[in-house]
């Protein structure tokens, strides 16, 4: 055994046995910055409690490889024996099972995250305290059977809340607190309907207080300055919250992580994959771990993969080929696996997803070394359009992201409110893109703008800044005419050849959606000329499709990069209808931005073959996201997506004969693929590396030593 072979052994023996080793109540580490969470949430249903047993839970984590659980501790019901009367007590609960659940996943080397939620309570303490509990503008409640939602400012989630989480804190030994659902609450989720913002007394008076006399705003809209004071003031108060939570955490004990969907304060970021509307969605665990990772390297980022279809199909799962695109692309992107189910797993009503979990969590475990300490080498960023995108600026977003991975260019995703905190990050860039990111604070404009100036090329799509028409035009050469405008049954030009190479035999490209008319500069490259609507039948009238004088695109030199602007919704026509002719104007556009683009990773490989390189360093038990970063050479992940078909998942696609080129600035000692040791013969020359993989089925990881 050559001595790298012995050194991968020693890692892999290291991460076994670290992960088997008991936890002590003496052990005050701060585990999770390892990185490297295998996690199971049990979410379980009142009555479940009825019939837990702590030794078949920790049975069955390890079974599945699992370092991590989550299960219920306190918020709306109380899974232990509380002494507290604003506690609701689970009829079904037994005494004692929560402390032995702890002690036995301790005993195995799995750690216990306790989960609350604090969004509703029980009807008898709505009876005692209607002045806790949410209203809606027109006086409702929101009422999911006997559990009513409270309010953020009143005295349950401001006093209350605390005093629960600290008593679970002192009287059992857990490694993390997770909050479900934290915030403030403006829908039944569970009914999917929409009440509005918050009319109760202690909002009102707190929202006064804080802008100095302003009344709460009783709808939201983004036009009115009330409403956006507001937006600013929901996030504040949620900081001071988080703020006081970690001090009453770590006050008490350093080792319990912080776990939950909000950034400040917290030591776990937590996101989840699900299933919503079509178009389905199958980057849902790149698109969450990326954002996350990129936007905030000082956190953890798990993200769930929730076992159900619905609120509605609690008990019907997603597909298992699904399961598996979402935790492989956890993993590719720097993350753990996470999955999310209803209940414990004994009996469960769809254990589809069991085998692939099994597969992958153990995976994980054995070729830990190779995950979660790994830094980006994408020279592209995708602005998100906040932490949760939706709506039709999620739209655009995605198939923006779509056309990247499809192309296999490797990018970063960067959320739209932390432009000027990662000022100095966003440096490293040749192109920032902007899917319709409508709005920016000042900050962030003026981040953006030293940006551009400095030599990073902005590319910009459909109402991104349209309410900042200054820096529209100073970024961009751009003046609004009409920034939303019907574009069905308009065309597009792509007539100049020496850009648009994609287009040989096409001279007309179809629209619909948003198409925005906007002046150029003169000295500007307008492209893509916008013909009218014309006559769309019957067969023997149709034509007419005259030029507006309108562009959909333009190039705009400034400073020393040139900027790039198309006022419609390109990324949109794209993730909803998927012709590719779509695709291609926004890459021959990135092209003259930045003519290496497409150049990192050169492949034959299928479209749906999701790519993602990053340098890595091996994950020992003395890493954590705070060591400095070494790199130990390149890890390049394949994902196999041929098996989605848009409506449906199903196995995916055995791939032959895969030839890929990594541009690389060294020759690679040695080149393998995770689960095989062996070398793959590869060729190094004029600053690439060359080599075929010869069959790719659900997932390849492909290290590269420098």
């Amino acid at each position: 055994m050559n001595k790298l072979s012995l050194s991968l052994c020693c890692l892999l023996c290291f991460s076994t046995l670290w992960a088997q080793k008991p936890i002590l109540t003496s052990d005050q580490s701060e585990w999770w910055k390892r990185n490297n969470l295998r996690l199971i949430q049990m979410n379980l249903p009142a009555y479940e409690a009825a019939n837990l047993h702590a030794d078949s839970i920790v049975k069955d984590l390890r079974a599945f490889s699992a370092n991590t659980l989550i299960i219920n501790a306190g918020g709306i019901m109380a899974f232990y024996e509380s002494k507290l009367d604003f506690h609701y007590l689970n009829p079904y609960m037994k005494p004692g099972d929560l402390g032995r659940i702890v002690q036995r996943c301790h005993e195995q080397g799995i750690r216990v995250i306790v989960r609350f939620d604090f969004s509703r309570a029980d009807q008898s303490i709505f009876q005692k305290h209607p002045d806790w509990f949410y209203l809606s503008p027109t006086g409702k409640r929101i009422v999911n059977t006997d559990k009513y939602v409270v309010s953020i400012n009143a005295p349950y989630v401001q006093e209350k809340a605390f005093d629960i989480i600290a008593e679970v804190l002192d009287n059992f030994d857990v490694d993390g607190i997770f909050l479900n659902m934290p915030g403030y609450q403006t829908r039944n989720s569970y009914e999917n309907t929409y009440e509005g913002i918050d009319q109760n007394e202690y909002d009102k008076a707190a929202f006064k207080k804080w802008s100095n006399g302003l009344d709460l705003p009783l709808k939201e809209d983004k036009n009115d300055p009330v409403f956006r004071k507001y937006e600013e003031f929901k996030k504040e108060s949620i900081s001071i919250w988080s703020k006081r939570l970690h001090e009453l955490v770590k006050g008490r004990k350093k080792k319990v992580a912080i776990c939950t969907y909000l950034e400040d304060y917290v030591d776990i970021i937590r996101h989840e994959s699900q299933t919503h509307g079509l178009p389905y969605w199958p980057y849902t665990g790149s698109d969450n771990t990326n954002h996350i990772e990129q936007t905030f390297p000082d956190k953890i980022v798990s993200n769930a993969s929730i076992q159900q279809i619905s609120f509605r199909s609690r008990f019907n799962a997603v597909e298992p080929e699904e399961v598996a695109i979402r935790l492989w692309e956890n993993l590719a992107n720097g993350s753990g696996t996470d999955v999310s189910l209803m209940g414990d797993l004994r009996e469960y009503e769809d254990q589809r997803n069991f085998v692939v979990m099994k597969k992958i969590y153990a995976f994980q475990q054995r070729w830990e070394p190779y995950f979660g300490k790994y830094e980006s080498v994408a020279k592209v960023a995708v602005v998100a359009p906040g932490y949760w995108p939706g709506g039709l600026p999620m739209e655009e977003y995605r198939g923006i992201q779509l056309m990247m991975k499809e192309a296999h260019i490797p990018f970063d995703i960067i959320q739209d409110n932390h432009l000027a905190k990662l000022k100095a990050k966003l440096g490293k860039y040749k192109v920032l893109i902007l899917p319709d990111i409508q709005y920016l604070s000042a900050p962030d404009l003026a981040a953006l703008q030293e940006l551009s100036q400095g030599g990073v090329s902005l590319f910009a799509s459909n109402r991104s800044l349209f309410d900042a028409p200054s820096a529209l035009k100073t970024q961009f050469g751009a003046i609004i005419v009409k920034d939303l405008n019907d574009g069905d049954g308009h065309y597009l030009q792509p007539n100049d050849p020496k850009i648009f190479t994609h287009f040989v035999g096409q001279s007309m490209v179809h629209f619909k959606y948003n198409l925005g008319l906007y002046q150029f500069d003169q000295n500007d490259k307008a492209l893509l000329p916008i013909l009218d609507k014309g006559r769309p039948g019957p067969p023997e009238m149709i034509g007419g499709h005259d030029p507006l004088n309108y562009f959909a695109a333009n190039l705009h030199p400034n400073g020393s990069s040139s900027n790039a602007l198309m006022p419609i919704n390109i990324g949109r026509i794209y993730y909803q209808t998927g012709y590719e002719q779509h695709k291609y104007l926004v890459l021959d556009i990135l092209k003259q931005l930045y003519p290496a683009f497409d150049q990192q990773i050169i492949t034959n490989a299928h479209p749906r073959v999701e790519m993602i390189l990053n340098e890595y360093m091996p994950n020992t038990g003395e890493v954590t996201i705070t060591t400095p970063f070494r790199s130990a050479g390149h890890i390049l992940h394949l994902i196999n997506l041929t098996g989605f078909s848009g409506n449906t998942y199903f196995e995916p696609l055995p791939i032959h004969d895969t030839e890929i080129k990594i541009k690389l600035d060294y020759r690679p000692r040695k080149v393998w693929r995770l689960g095989d040791e062996k070398p793959l013969p590869f060729v190094y020359q004029q600053g690439y590396l060359s080599f075929k993989l010869s069959r790719l089925t659900d997932y390849a990881g492909i290290v590269v030593e420098r």
